[in-house]
This record gives structure tokens, sequence and C-alpha cells, in this order.
């Protein structure tokens, strides 16, 4: 096949954020976008002759297209090889295994994770490393700096690679091959869990529903709940991926995930419910009568995880983003392991994963996930709670309660306030960190003295890079924090995160609503942010 050199013009709005590059699907549409995007990440690469890429995204609209697009791009650009799961399909923390699996030099996972699908909705494409982690700054940047100046893409006059057979093609002189998208997975899941002690739960009577959203993790959930672990069929709900998956918002949230919440806090729902986003990175748990924060998940995962055979000589440390509380850090303490806290973003974490000085991490975002792979893992986080469950063989709620009254517990929620306008979000975030050198030492009420005000930044100890604006903290003598972040996440307009957090030590009441118990830090907030009379928004558009 003759290598076709195509002129192009640069698009002014490739700048990747925290996950890849996501915009709506009528943007990722317009002649040359995909093409533009993918040859840059290809010119800030070296060293990829003749090696292998793996391709595969969520099943989203428009994945089939580009990756089309980008088998073409590959073979043009003189890889070797390109490994794509079957239809296109691979989660996000599969194509990080078999990128290890198979030591791919790189990957290409095409998903807008938990955002909406559908001609309408949301697109996006995200390079991997070698280490099957998301590509660090450094790229990012290069990749930006070459889209702003890109004059043309290389790609071959081919057919289409027949996406739904398993097997061995060609693509001008690459070879192609299509695998199963669960397999690899499922066998590395097998390795880390104690599978037999899940089927005796399983055929004890314990019953569980998991809801795929119709999102990627189906076909994983179906293979190793029902299929491996022996759960009734049924189990898996909206088990199919769908290009618009179903109509539906693929976040596992209690906004998104209502019914099943509603479902597990009456007598008669199943034991265990728990749910995955659109690319299978994120993760919802949620007990008979016990939603488990993913703040809570990370901290209980984290003291429980000897328990399952791969961390049975227990675990290095654990790493945990900023905004996400800081419950797991007490367990570390316990413990006595090293804790890091991390800018939002897995990315953050691969270094610390790859040196051994973490092997669990978690973001408050419901991402959670250890050293198997280098991206979170939402199958994962489910698996080892099962594990837990087997072993411990108390209910999800005995074994949060019995946590809280070693540890305490760290009230904790998330107000998003999305798809606000991006010049008075950042106006608003620039004025209170003009604020942040005048409050340490203030007081607000009877218990609220400001111990720190800063805007964090992060120093990577593993290669000396530093991360510098990474979201307004404002701390509390008392634990407290207050924290207000601008997210990478959507598509239109920007989204404001503000988090609230208030330590209840290990002797005092764990009963509380949470929002109750966060009601003076929610007025505390709006009181410096002014968010609600900057915005025009009466409340926030999600409450996690």
């Amino acid at each position: 096949m003759t290598i076709q050199t195509i002129k192009t013009t640069p698009f002014a709005d490739q700048k990747p954020g925290t996950s890849g590059l996501r915009k709506r699907v009528s943007v990722y549409q317009q002649p040359n976008y995909v093409e533009n995007y993918v040859q840059a990440i290809f010119d800030s690469l070296e060293g990829f002759a003749g090696q292998t890429l793996v391709i595969g995204g969520d099943g989203r609209f428009y994945n089939d297209v580009a990756i089309q697009k980008a088998i073409r791009l590959a073979s043009a650009n003189g890889f070797g090889r390109v490994m794509v799961g079957q239809n296109g399909l691979l989660s996000t923390p599969a194509a990080s295994h078999v990128i290890r699996h198979y030591k791919a030099f790189g990957g290409l996972v095409l998903s807008a994770s938990h955002n909406p699908g559908g001609p309408d909705g949301d697109f996006g494409i995200k390079y991997n490393v070698g280490n099957g982690g998301p590509a660090p700054e450094k790229i990012t940047d290069a990749v930006f700096a070459r889209t702003k100046v890109i004059d043309s893409y290389k790609t071959i006059d081919a057919p289409d690679v027949a996406l739904d057979r398993i097997g061995t093609q060609k693509s001008g002189d690459m070879v192609v091959e299509v695998i199963d998208p669960v397999a690899d997975y499922a066998a590395l899941m097998e390795s880390l869990f104690d599978f037999p002690a899940i089927r005796g739960l399983f055929a004890s009577g314990f019953t569980m529903m998991f809801d795929a959203m119709h999102a990627i993790t189906g076909p994983y959930a179906h293979a190793i709940l029902e299929g491996k672990l022996g759960a009734p069929k049924g189990t898996v709900r909206n088990g199919v991926p769908l290009p618009d998956f179903g109509a539906g918002h693929p976040d596992p949230n209690l906004v998104y995930c209502k019914d099943m919440y509603d479902l597990l806090m009456t007598a008669d729902g199943p034991d265990f419910g728990a749910a995955s986003d659109g690319d299978g990175d994120r993760n919802l748990i949620i007990g008979k009568n016990r939603f488990v924060t993913p703040s809570d998940s990370l901290a209980l995962l984290a003291a429980n995880a000897h328990l399952a055979p791969a961390y049975k000589r227990g675990i290095a440390g654990i790493a945990r983003s900023m905004p996400t509380s800081a419950a797991a850090d007490r367990v570390a303490a316990k413990l006595g392991i090293e804790m890091h806290e991390t800018p939002t973003g897995w990315k953050f974490f691969g270094n610390l994963l790859d040196a051994g000085r973490v092997t669990i991490c978690g973001e408050e975002s419901a991402g959670t996930g250890s050293n198997h792979v280098r991206e979170k893992d939402g199958l994962w986080a489910v698996l080892l709670w099962l594990n837990i469950l087997a072993v411990r063989k108390q209910s999800v709620d005995a074994i949060v309660r019995e946590h809280w009254a070693t540890y305490g517990r760290n009230y904790y929620t998330r107000h998003d306030y999305e798809e606000v306008d991006a010049a008075i979000a950042g106006k608003l975030v620039d004025d209170l960190r003009a604020q942040l050198p005048s409050l340490p030492g203030k007081s607000f009420g009877e218990d609220l003295q400001v111990a720190y005000a800063d805007d964090f930044t992060y120093h990577d100890p593993v290669d000396g890079s530093t991360s510098a604006k990474q979201g307004v903290r404002i701390g509390f003598t008392d634990g407290s924090r207050i924290v207000l972040r601008l997210s990478g996440t959507g598509t239109v307009g920007a989204t404001l995160r503000l988090y609230l957090e208030r330590y209840e030590a290990a002797d005092g009441n764990h009963g509380l609503d949470t929002q109750v118990a966060l009601e003076p830090l929610i007025a505390l907030s709006e009181t410096l942010a002014g968010i609600k009379q900057r915005t025009g928004r009466t409340e926030p558009s999600v409450i996690t």
C-alpha cells in the first residue's frame, strides 16, 4: 500500500486534559480532526518503528470510525503491529493490562469515560505509554504543541479491518491482531483474587446486582461474575455495550444509579450492589442499607487488601488524589506505610507504582486501583470487595461501621456545578486564590479556624517534576477541609468541583446525615467563593 501524505491545517482546541482530548462527537467528526490529533501523538513519540500499538475503546458512538482511521495512521507511521479488541472494545484497565502483558510500545484508548455517548454525546482519545498508564505531562504538552503547527498527516489507502473477526489481518505492511477483549483481563483477575472463596459466597445464597450501564464492563462482568464466579444469571444488568449507552449517562453515582440505590435501601434488595462507568475504570459500591463513598472505599480496601491472595503480604503504600478524603491516610498511618497525596489524574500515580512506593491508589471520583495495571479499575474494586466479603463473612454495613469505630469517620461530599460559563468559573477561582494569603489564622464561627490556605502544588518524589495550581485548599485546625478546583473532564463550559470534609473521631457520632454534618462548611464555602451567587445556580448539578 502507498503511504499518503495529506495536507491539513491545525485546530486550536486540541489541548488534552487529565484524561486525553475529550470533545463533542460533532467536533471529532470534522474532517481531519482525528487524523490531526493522532498524528500529533505519533509526532511526539520516538522509537516506535516496528513496535506494537494497542487500540481499543468503550464502544461509544464513533469508536468504530475513529479506530479505522487510527489503524491506517499507525500503519503509515511505521508501527509493526496493532492489537485491537474485537469490535473495537477494550475497557481502559484491560487496555492497560494488554499494553503491559504484551510489552507494547503504547496504546490509544478511545473513550470519554463517564460522559454521555451517542451522536450528540462526547468522544475522546487518550494515549497511554508503555507502562500502561496515561501519558505524562511532558508528552501531552508536546502533543498540544504539535497540534498547533501540524500541516500534514500520514495515512494509507486501505480497506477497513474486520474488527468483528478475531485473528490476524494486515493494514498495509502492518499486522493487525484482533483479540478477545476479555480473556487476558479475566485471567489477570483470577490471579489476584480468591475465586473459590467468592464462588462459595454466591453458592451460599449471597445476592448481588451489577449495573454495567450498557457500557464496556458488560462483557467482562458477564464472563467473570456470572461465568467464572457462578453468580446467578441476571446478576449483571444492562450488560450489552451500546453506542449511546442505552440513552443513559454511564457515570456510576447516586444520581444515575438511583434505582439501584433505592433497591439496596430496602429489605427486598440484594446484599450487594455495584456499577461501573463508560470505559470501566470507575466503580460504585453499595451494601444493603449502606452506600460506601469512594473515599471510604479506598480506605476500606487498603485496610483489608491482605485478605486477597495478591496482597496477602501487605501493601507498600497508598496514594490518593488531593481532593479525596483523608480516610486512607489514617489507614496508612496505622499500617506504617507510605501515604502520598497527588493531583487529580491517574497519570500522577504511575511513577509511584512503577517505583514500588505504593500498591493501592484512589480518587474520590469513584476510581480505585492497584499495581496490577496503571489505570483505575472498576471491576477490580468490585472483585476485591467480594473477596473481602467472602473472607470476613460480614455485611458491607457491618464492615464499614467497624472501620469507623477503629479509624473514625471522614464525613465527605462533592458538589459539582457543571457547564458553568468558563470565564465566570475561572474568575471565581482566581478571586478565591487571591484571598488565600489572608486566611490562615482566621476563625469562622466557634469551631472553624483556618490552619492553612494554598493552591496545591505537587512535587513528584520519583522524577522531581512539579505540578502547580492543582486546586485551592483551605484546611482547618480540626482536620476539616474545603477544596475547590476546575475539572478537566467536561466538554462544554467548565465544571466547578467543591469538596467538603470533616473528621469525626473513632468514639464520635458516625450516624449523621452527610450533608447535615457538613452544613457549616457548605455555608462557609459560599461565603468565601460565592459559587451560587456568581454562577446563578441555586444548587449543584450533582451531589456525591
